[in-house]
């Protein structure tokens, strides 16, 4: 069986999300299970080589994995022929510059979301790919958590029978600094920075409701900074400007009513960290990131209101699991795959830079009904 290399560019992959998900458990992944298979018998074998800024981080992560390849010369590796891939992690607001860059240069790129902080900018990145005709994805990995592909399998058969509403529960204590360190970066607190829950999930729920349950014609947002001091990576104290949380409606195309309430700023007493509830006129389900639980039209109680006595229902009763497939592999290493073959030109991808636009265009309006506490249709894009 013949191998056939392709050399990735991976920038800003030295942060959490880089480190663990794209470069360790994807790349490094589909390293060791002997690259993808194409259709021809082939195996395509993605060839890293990390960039950065910080050279004692990249040669610490590179050696901590046995990556042979890395540099904190962006410009030459955009420059070498033998890399085809550009891949970016770091920071939002340094994104669209660092897109630019490598569509200049041909590489076909892929990269984490929001593609950028502006719809304009969006767009603009868009077209761009399109003119230079590279070839373009952005990471979308919720699509791929077990817990979701349950929910699509319900979707697909029918079980809910006519959509009603989704409910969507997302987020976890983030903490301030003084006492104990922060779980995420502290740009993700500040405006100026490219920070900011709103920009950050509403880009997420823009592609989880547009693929499961219906497009998106319609969101009424409300954002907030409940936390409004934290402490950076340094120690020094700084003013939160950007929200930590997020309560947002959505109308979708059929009727479909959606809520997501997203926050840093919430204790977790719920099954996963992300949670969705789906209520069709047959059945419900209830998923988290990997498990999913079901309960059918004939399989519901009948509660009766009476304060005055305890509640006779246990109300986790009579829901069913969903069973595991065991072919489901990591989220962001589907994905992945699935991009590498497309580059390869084995098979479409339509997970492209347009539905980061989308996510973006989402995101914008969410802070736009904010600010003008209104509801706001989302119009379709004119790319």
């Amino acid at each position: 069986m013949s191998e056939r290399r392709i050399g990735v560019i991976m920038h800003g992959v030295t942060g959490r999300m880089g480190t663990n998900q794209h470069l360790a458990r994807s790349i490094l992944e589909i390293r060791k299970q002997g690259g993808v298979a194409l259709k021809d018998g082939t195996r395509l074998m993605p060839d890293p080589i990390l960039v950065g800024r910080n050279a004692a981080k990249l040669e610490s992560l590179a050696r901590a994995h046995g990556v042979e390849r890395w540099t904190t010369d962006l410009a030459k590796a955009l420059d070498s022929r033998a890399d085809a891939v550009f891949f970016d992690a770091a920071s939002t607001q340094l994104r669209p510059r660092l897109l630019r860059q490598a569509i200049a240069a041909g590489k076909h790129v892929y990269c984490e979301k929001p593609v950028a902080t502006t719809l304009a900018a969006a767009l603009g990145l868009y077209r761009e790919a399109k003119k230079a005709r590279v070839k373009h994805g952005v990471v979308q990995d919720k699509l791929w958590l077990p817990g979701l592909l349950k929910i699509k399998r319900l979707r697909d058969s029918g079980f809910f029978g006519r959509i009603l509403s989704v409910r969507g529960e997302f987020g976890y204590w983030v903490f301030e600094g003084d006492r104990q360190p922060a779980q995420r970066p502290s740009w993700n607190y500040r405006m100026e920075d490219g920070g900011g829950i709103i920009l950050d999930m509403l880009c997420h729920w823009r592609y989880v409701l547009d693929n499961l349950f219906g497009e998106v014609k319609a969101v009424s947002c409300r954002g907030a900074t409940h936390v409004p001091y934290r402490w950076d990576e340094s120690g020094k104290k700084y003013r939160a400007t950007a929200d930590d949380a997020a309560y947002a409606t959505f109308e979708l195309a059929g009727g479909v009513i959606a809520h997501f309430n997203s926050a840093w700023t919430v204790r977790v007493r719920r099954d996963d960290l992300l949670t969705l509830q789906v209520d069709g006129t047959k059945g419900s389900a209830v998923a988290g990131l990997r498990r999913c639980w079901t309960q059918s039209l004939e399989e519901t109680p009948k509660p009766v209101w009476n304060p005055d006595v305890p509640q006779p229902i246990d109300f986790f009763e009579g829901w069913q699991e969903v069973p595991d497939d065991a072919g489901w592999d990591n989220a962001f290493k589907a994905q992945w795959e699935l991009f590498l073959k497309h580059v390869a030109g084995e098979g479409a991808f339509r997970w492209g830079l347009l539905e980061g636009v989308k996510g973006v265009q989402l995101a914008e309006l969410g802070l736009k009904s904010w600010r003008q506490r209104k509801w706001l249709n989302v119009p379709a894009l004119r790319a």
